[in-house]
């Protein structure tokens, strides 16, 4: 090696120890000592202390044994290990409960002492409490939708229990020791035996029993004679018995009278009785306003005032409902905002962002639909820098102030107790009208329950009808006011008008049907019908409109050259063109290849960006043929849009189109919704949609809606709406009814989901009782329970003092047989209904059939009909002649009939619901000179339709009666006819005094119905029992009866209330216990409702969770490879009915079969329960993209997997979109049972999926 001199170098290597390390040092001169490079710190080795290192390994290799390893003594120290078993339990150690504070004199600030102080607090977390004041969940911090262990926070409205009140309410609870408490714990099959106990302590009753003194039973009294008859006894033990067998609660305390029985006070309640209803004692208080609508006609002269340091300032001056809305923000309101299309509803949604800024909070944004969160995120964006996007496959800065969500993403946090909620101040609810999508308009529902007190609501909407009940609702259920602010005018009006129009000859056959100021004129209107007629060929002319012919499909494309043409000439470009069919869009835009509507400057702008856009994309993504063709069909200015285009060429048709440069959009009705996309025009290509049941007219809300995208503000003075009539001119009441109509109110959808129910009863305090009574389908029933627990205990007060009767005779069955009465009745009125509607007993009820009524007169009068007349809802009204007292009838003959008619109406209806007792009665006969009276009734007066009849002339009788009810006439005597038809009634009724046999159903009528005879024959055995009643016999049964039917009236009341105001009342109840039946039948649940291990897996899966936790459980996919599990997954998500059918590996269709065998074993047991189900359950899985999936995740390219199917692209994309938000969902459940080998499948399965095209990120987050 060279020396140092000859290398020139001026540094020398020093080796430090034997390490291999090198250091730096300067250059000596040692040309004499001819030493090498490098120098060593240890020049002579190691010293000869240690062994040598090969020396060692050599020992070793020829002498195993050697090794330290079976020689632990020379190896390592070893400590023998002491088994533990109890290490095995953990038990986090419990938080401090105190804290010590600093006295400070408040003046000086001088240390004056410390002292402990409760931390109330301190044991409650996440798993364990729904307050507020819990401790932060660790295991979720970088996660802001929670975990399902986690318990949600406590709903807002709802008063949140507390420790000293639980405690209080438990402190009066009798328990009875000897036989309440358990002897085995829930969910074990074997307890504690006490019999050594209990024996015990039977013996030591025993004998406290005998040292007793002898107490003489009522048996011995009874066999001492009659002497002691007049002992005065039974007040003591009646007094007795009431207080042993009667539980009052403490807080409703009531004097009783001795002789009661509270037992059938509090055990048969009632309800409010019709005093209690028409006087009520209490004053009127006046009710509580929840919703508070905010007039928007007066202006907010001092709003710069009030709100001197605005959070957020526009460049132009804001409406006046916008300055409302910030007001009521300002002052931490809950605001509904229903404003017309284009409007300015995000100006609200904007300054509640930066308020949330101001005050360090944070604001959560909620959409319908994930393109809507995509469009709304760019917008925020661009205004606030702290903003964050989270849908299913897209997290974007989950730490923002601002969070744009779905509705679905919040319903989820809520349910899994995310911390996030601490924080918010703001939720906001955009386009609130989607609550009545039929699907998904549950999850709005459960959001608005489940949100925290502190969470204040923004609604925006668009106009609907019935705003103020929907934030009444709101109002009453979070206990909280919503102010309600509504435009009465769109800032940009529109114009409506037909186009006849289908060449360039007719291309101005445009006609206005509406006006700015919303008149609708019928001269547009018929000179539509007369172009209309003057292009008809003979074979079609036909006067008027038809509005069911459409144009002919060859005729689409002269039609739309012809009004494009029109619509450039007028300068009113551009148009979003509406059409509700996804192949007519596309044939549209098709047959217009030969349309240019752009510049040069502009293609060159389009391509531009267009590229731009795509640029991303593979290679052969970027050449797939809907990638192409749209390209050349925007550079002429034309754009598609509906739910087949690829998202991405979705969001450039959108952008390009904001940017002014798509001149004529093709849209389906999804455009229509969200982001602030106007147009100079909108066209309808027609006014009738199919609806996914059958076809029908728009609506007025779906046609405002769409409509209301024309008109830009700012640019347009009007907007302009055209509807195409390309066969028949559309009739003029659908036309006027669509755009002048008032809009879909705002209906509940709510229903009960699996998902639902477990995420609820996983929580003790939480039950579902509770979310079905603050749901929207229940305000109207539930809005009135302040009311009617004060008649409760109006009733209740009345009930405790009532007497008992006191009479050997009916205090035995006079209660029994007033119910038997009460049933009798309903049972006779319910046959009678049906008799009645019978086509021969409408038939024998014609003038001169005699009948039994019931009259105030008595209830067996008898009379003959005159005539029969239907009146409203079908219902048939009779004018019967009946015989009366003429004494008694002296008095009604100044009055009309058709005074005597209603009162005698009247007095049924009030006597209707009386109960009156089923005995023998005689039929009526006067007792002074006979006379008659003409009555109006309905068939339920009508007692019995005897087999009777007598000749007479009705209409002579009715206008003979009517004459001498003239003043002039009234002295006359009646005619021939009048008093033939009452002589003959007087002597039926002497003849037969016990009453007239009546149409017997089944040999007169004719009923074959197995069911309705079976009623008629225990109607007849109801009768028959009726004489074996004691109380029949008493000589004071009038008058008894009477009093009994007073008191049951009162406890029927009281028991009504009670029900109304139970869980029982519940619409949804019975669909609820049922849905647990099939929960516990699949051990999703317990018997005490307990979640089980299943339960706490569905309670992850946010899809058909049944079917995926079953299939988990059966270890369905865990011999199957991740490609094949993603290919059955995707029949969960997929919805398309109709496509081309898959081919199918073996593997994949035993899989299918497999589905469908547990899709009908899942259906048997709901239709076992009785659930009443829309569809089959079979049915809602759909396989045509199994093959498709089964492609894509085994990496087939994009551009070959559209040849597997007719579905369309934009299709397929969601479609797996979802599935790998399905396959995310059942790895948390692979975590949640503790299967590694699942999860790791659903890991490669969601990296298999997640490529190319189908995730590429949206542009509006770019």
């Amino acid at each position: 090696m060279a020396s140092t001199s000859d290398l020139n170098i001026n540094f020398d290597l020093v080796e430090v120890g034997v390490s291999g390390s090198f250091e730096v040092v300067p250059k000596v001169d040692r040309s004499k000592e001819r030493i090498q490079l490098p120098l060593k710190t240890v020049p002579l080795g190691l010293p000869p202390v240690l062994p040598k290192i090969e020396d060692e390994f050599e020992k070793f290799l020829f002498n195993l044994e050697d090794l330290p390893i079976h020689d632990v003594d020379r190896a390592q120290k070893f400590i023998p290990r002491v088994a533990e078993p109890l290490d095995l339990l953990h038990t986090d150690v419990t938080s401090l409960q105190t804290t010590i504070q600093v006295e400070r004199n408040p003046t000086t600030g001088q240390l004056l002492g410390y002292k402990e102080e409760y931390l109330p607090d301190m044991g409650k977390t996440a798993q364990n409490s729904l307050s507020l004041q819990r401790a932060p969940d660790p295991t979720s911090a970088g996660d802001v939708r929670g975990s399902s262990l986690n318990f949600p926070f406590w709903p807002g409205g709802q008063v949140e229990p507390e420790l000293e009140s639980l405690l209080k309410a438990t402190e009066n609870v009798d328990i009875d020791f000897e036989n309440d408490l358990l002897t085995v714990a829930p969910g074990l099959p074997e307890g504690m035996t006490f019999s050594a106990a209990v024996q015990k302590q039977q013996a030591e009753q025993t004998k406290s029993l005998e040292e007793q003194p002898k107490v003489m039973t009522l048996a011995d009294i009874m066999t001492l004679g009659d002497d002691l008859d007049d002992l005065d006894v039974g007040d003591d033990e009646e007094f007795e018995k009431a207080t042993e067998d009667t539980k009052v609660p403490a807080k409703e305390t009531i004097e009783l009278q001795r002789s009661e029985s509270l037992e059938k006070l509090v055990d048969t309640p009632s309800d409010k009785t019709t005093e209690v209803v028409t006087a009520p004692v209490r004053k009127e208080e006046p009710k509580e306003e929840w919703a508070i609508n905010i007039d928007v006609n007066q202006p907010v002269d001092d709003f710069y005032k009030r709100i001197p340091d605005m959070a957020y300032k526009w460049p132009f001056e804001p409406d006046v409902f916008q300055k409302q809305a910030i007001l009521h923000l300002e002052s931490h309101d809950s605001v509904f905002v229903a404003a017309h299309t284009s409007a300015g509803k995000t100006v609200v949604a904007e300054y509640a962002i930066a308020l949330s800024l101001k005050h360090m909070t944070r604001t959560v944004y909620t959409s319908p639909i994930k393109a809507l969160s995509n469009q709304k995120y760019r917008d925020f964006k661009l205004t606030f820098s702290d903003v964050g996007l989270i849908t299913g496959d897209v997290q974007i800065n989950q730490t923002a102030a601002c969070l744009i969500m779905t509705t679905e993403i919040l319903r989820s946090m809520l349910y899994n107790g995310s911390d996030v909620i601490r924080d918010l101040e703001w939720v906001i609810f955009d386009e609130v009208h989607y609550i009545n999508d039929a699907e998904r308009g549950v999850v709005w529902e459960e959001v608005l329950i489940m949100l925290p007190q502190h969470v204040n609501i923004i609604l925006l909407s668009a106009t609907v009808p019935n705003t103020l009940e929907f934030a009444a609702w709101i109002g009453r259920t979070k206990k909280k006011k919503i102010y309600v602010i509504s435009t009465t005018k769109r800032p940009v009006p529109l114009e409506h008008f037909l186009y006849t129009g289908n060449s360039n000859k007719t291309s101005n056959e445009l006609f206005r049907i509406v006006d700015a100021k919303g008149s609708f004129s019928t001269t547009g209107y018929q000179k539509a019908i007369d172009a209309k007629k003057e292009r008809a060929t003979k074979s079609s002319q036909s006067f008027g409109a038809k509005g069911t012919r459409g144009g002919h499909p060859n005729q689409d494309k002269n039609v739309w050259l012809s009004v494009i043409d029109m619509l450039k000439k007028k300068e009113k470009l551009p148009v979003v063109a509406f059409t509700f069919s996804k192949k007519k869009i596309d044939e549209n835009a098709t047959n217009l290849h030969s349309l240019d509507l752009t510049t040069a400057k502009e293609k060159s702008e389009i391509h531009i960006f267009f590229h731009s856009s795509i640029k991303k994309l593979k290679g052969s993504d970027q050449q797939l043929p809907q990638v192409l063709q749209m390209e050349d069909t925007l550079k002429r200015g034309i754009g598609v849009h509906h739910s087949g285009i690829l998202p991405i060429l979705k969001e450039v048709v959108e952008l390009l189109f904001q940017k002014g440069l798509v001149k004529i959009l093709f849209a389906t009705e999804t455009f229509a919704m969200g982001v602030n996309m106007p147009a100079r025009t909108v066209v309808f290509d027609s006014i009738r949609k199919h609806d996914g049941t059958h076809f029908r007219d728009l609506l007025p809300g779906e046609y405002i809606q769409m409509a209301g995208r024309a008109g830009r503000r700012g640019l347009d003075t009007t907007g302009t709406v055209i509807i195409l009539c390309k066969g028949d001119v559309p009739e003029v009441s659908s036309l006027h009814k669509m755009m002048l109509g008032k809009p879909t109110k705002l209906e509940s959808r709510f229903r009960l989901t699996y998902s639902m129910i477990l995420n609820l009863l996983r929580v003790e305090q939480l039950r579902v009782e509770d979310m079905m009574k603050r749901s929207f389908s229940e305000f109207h029933s539930q809005k009135d329970v302040a009311r009617r627990k004060e008649d409760l205990q109006v009733l209740h007060k009345k009930l405790s003092t009532l007497e008992d009767i006191e009479c050997f005779m009916c205090s035995v069955d006079l209660e029994p047989y007033w119910e038997a009465c009460r049933d009798y009745h309903d049972l006779q009125k319910h046959l009678q209904g049906i008799i009645l509607s019978h086509p021969a007993a409408v038939k024998a009820l014609s003038p001169g059939r005699v009948v039994i009524m019931n009259h105030e007169i008595d209830n067996s009068v008898l009379g003959v009909v005159l005539k029969t007349s239907s009146g409203a809802n079908n219902e048939r009204n009779f004018n019967i002649l009946i015989i009366c007292d003429k004494n008694n009838d002296s008095a009604k003959n100044s009055e009309t009939s058709k005074n005597t008619s209603s009162a005698i109406n009247s007095n049924n209806s009030l006597e209707s619901d009386a109960v009156k007792p089923v005995i023998k009665t005689k039929l009526f006969q006067p007792e002074g000179p006979c006379w008659h009276e003409m009555v109006q009734c309905k068939a339920d007066s009508i007692a019995i339709v005897t087999t009777k009849t007598i000749r007479t002339d009705g209409e002579k009788v009715i206008n003979d009666i009517k004459k001498r009810e003239q003043p002039r006439f009234r002295n006359d005597p009646p005619s021939q006819s009048v008093t033939t038809a009452t002589q003959e009634l007087l002597r039926m009724t002497e003849a037969n005094s016990n009453g007239l046999p009546g149409l017997d159903p089944i040999k007169d009528l004719h009923l074959r119905d197995i069911e309705l005879v079976e009623k008629f024959r225990s109607l007849e055995l109801m009768k028959d029992k009726f004489l074996s009643y004691n109380c029949v016999n008493c000589p004071r049964f009038t008058e008894h009866f009477s009093q009994i039917s007073s008191n049951m009236k009162l406890k029927e009341d009281y028991r009504r209330l009670q029900f109304l105001l139970s869980d029982a009342s519940l619409t949804l109840l019975p669909e609820y216990q049922q849905r647990v039946e099939v929960l516990k039948a699949l051990n999703y649940i317990d018997e005490h409702n307990a979640v089980q291990l299943k339960g706490r897996v569905a309670c992850e899966i946010s899809t058909h969770e049944l079917m995926i936790t079953e299939l988990v459980f059966e270890n369905a996919f865990t011999d199957l490879h991740p490609t094949e599990i993603a290919a059955l997954l995707s029949s969960m998500v997929f919805e398309q009915k109709n496509c081309s059918e898959p081919r199918l590996i073996d593997t994949l269709e035993k899989g299918r079969d497999r589905i469908l065998e547990k899709a009908a074993e899942i259906s048997q047991k709901q239709k076992k329960v009785g659930m009443q189900v829309d569809s089959e359950y079979e049915e809602t899985f759909k396989f045509g993209l199994m093959e498709v999936v089964f492609e894509w995740a085994r990496g087939m390219p994009f551009s070959e997997i559209t040849n597997l199917t007719d579905v369309q692209e934009g299709i397929i994309v969601r479609c797996i979109q979802r599935l790998h938000e399905t396959l995310r969902d059942v790895r948390n459940a692979a975590r949640i049972i503790g299967d590694p080998v699942l999860y790791q499948k659903m890991e490669e399965a969601s990296s298999m999926i997640k490529r190319d095209i189908v995730f590429a990120a949206s542009l509006y987050t770019q």
